[in-house]
């Protein structure tokens, strides 16, 4: 049963969320320009939050880096925020229009979803990603952040509030529940209030969320993710995807958890591993491809491999390697241990590529590029919600678009059906 205090938030936000439909989309552009702005001027409140949140947890907890802001960080932040202000609405688009042959005019256009939940654990920039996307497709949004970020979206939440108070905005088109786990429990059973769930987290999160919601749930899976260095890869373009893929930053879900190699080219693995000792990444590798680097990577890094190294998602400097003798080795394996979010092939023959492009079942598959790039910014969207793992509605990064569902409007001049 929902509390009656969390019940009255659901309320106010589903009804805020239907004056949402009469704010032109250059006042919610303005807004969330204004919004950018002061969250970069607010700086220093929001790092002192997070400093809170990051005093109670431990460094080398590979949420720590997802946990943590910095100016920086803060920047790019307000940087998406902006780009999203940029994009033009999703809502009122046509996507197909017809005429019947009784003069019914059919038309089908995009509009918003109504009210989103979002449920996320230690990603406070994920507050601010969520309310700009949410807003700008005209959706109201209930927010369910984690425990180990609970002082850092309460600060950033008061910033938000303060902004949509000084332009004008009915401040309940977004709520921040309490960080408790009872909160997340009343969220996945909100009917009647809350139209779409996204849970972003950790794997068991995602399969709390899917197993005990009774609303509408787009899952955005963890990421057990690939590359495939072919027998016609290119030494210096698989180095580099494979080094940027695993170490840009090993705590996302696009990071780089198992490498496959060619057994015609694993006399290359030390080559194509070189930049990884520095980053004191650990390998789990197969007898073949320990072999090949015995010797060459330092021991303290370097272990056999066992079956429970592959299909998991590390979320640290770890890394497994398996040796495959074929592209159709290699598509197995992903079929066999990948979460269908990213995958990668290093090679230069285009007959391959479109193989693996054909074959490999992933939201992103990639040819010669860093799984890295797996990122609702990076794909022109401005900013993300999530990465969806499934096929129905969305797949893959999800931007305004994606927050969209659509209606049917049929214009008449007094036909009946027989």
């Amino acid at each position: 049963m929902t509390t009656q205090s969390n019940q009255a938030v659901f309320a106010a936000v589903r009804k805020a969320s239907r004056t949402l439909a009469a704010i032109p989309a250059g006042k919610i552009d303005d807004m969330l320009r204004h919004l950018a702005d002061r969250v970069v001027a607010e700086t220093d409140f929001l790092l002192a939050a997070n400093a809170r949140d990051l005093a109670r947890m431990d460094p080398s907890n590979p949420k720590y880096d997802r946990l943590q802001l910095s100016a920086e960080r803060i920047a790019g932040i307000a940087s998406d925020m902006r780009d999203v202000a940029a994009l033009p609405s999703p809502l009122g688009r046509i996507l197909s229009e017809t005429i019947r042959p009784n003069g019914l005019k059919i038309k089908k256009i995009s509009v918003p979803m109504g009210v989103i939940g979002m449920i996320y654990e230690a990603r406070p920039n994920v507050t601010l990603d969520v309310f700009s996307l949410c807003v700008k497709s005209g959706n109201a949004c209930i927010l369910k952040g984690g425990s180990d970020a609970s002082d850092s979206n309460t600060a950033i939440m008061s910033v938000i509030h303060r902004v949509l108070e000084e332009e004008g905005f009915d401040r309940d088109i977004v709520a921040l529940l309490p960080s408790d786990r009872s909160a997340t429990a009343e969220l996945l059973t909100a009917r009647g209030f809350v139209d779409l769930l996204i849970p972003r987290g950790s794997q068991s999160l995602i399969n709390y969320v899917c197993e005990n919601a009774k609303i509408p749930v787009i899952e955005t899976g963890a990421g057990v993710v690939h590359v495939y260095f072919d027998e016609f890869g290119d030494r210096d373009k698989g180095r580099a995807v494979i080094t940027n893929s695993k170490t840009r930053r090993v705590s996302v879900c696009n990071a780089l958890e198992c490498l496959l190699v060619h057994a015609s080219r694993l006399q290359d693995l030390p080559y194509l591993l070189q930049d990884l000792p520095a980053r004191h990444v650990v390998l789990y590798a197969d007898a073949r491809s320990e072999a090949a680097l015995r010797g060459v990577y330092p021991d303290d890094l370097l272990f056999p491999a066992d079956e429970s190294c592959y299909g998991r998602e590390f979320l640290d400097y770890k890394m497994a390697i398996r040796t495959v003798d074929s592209i159709d080795e290699a598509v197995e394996h992903t079929y066999r241990y990948g979460t269908k979010h990213s995958e990668s092939i290093v090679s230069e023959n285009a007959d391959r590529i479109q193989t693996y492009y054909d074959r490999v079942d992933a939201a992103v598959v990639y040819s010669n590029a860093a799984t890295s790039f797996t990122d609702g910014a990076q794909f022109g969207l401005g900013s993300e919600i999530g990465i969806s793992t499934q096929k129905l509605h969305a797949r893959g990064p999800m931007g305004l678009c994606e927050l969209t569902s659509y209606k049917w409007l049929v214009a008449g001049n007094g036909q009946t059906r027989p």
